[in-house]
């Protein structure tokens, strides 16, 4: 959806909104598996939480979400980049 509001959208108007939403939710799922990774990965984690349903695992899954919720929050309101132009190459007859 990001490169669509991207290109196709050119960021103008609600498109503008879209692709930081987009850009956020797509951050957050690579940041969610690096997470998830991490405490399969690294022993200490590992030892916290070995099946992934403990509560180690789950508060900083939480505490993550609750980040990127704020941040997209934040971004989607402070995002006004202006519409790229777009340059149309003329063809000779």
């Amino acid at each position: 959806m990001a490169v669509v509001a991207r290109y196709a959208g050119d960021l103008a108007g609600a498109w503008r909104r879209t692709y930081v939403i987009s850009a956020i939710v797509s951050l957050y799922f690579n940041v969610f598996v690096l997470v998830v990774e991490s405490f399969e990965k690294v022993p200490a984690l590992h030892a916290l939480a070995p099946t992934g349903k403990e509560a180690p695992f789950k508060i900083v899954q939480s505490l993550v979400l609750a980040a990127f919720v704020v941040v997209g929050v934040m971004a989607a309101k402070r995002f006004h980049a202006e519409p790229v132009a777009v340059v149309k190459a003329k063809v000779a007859a």
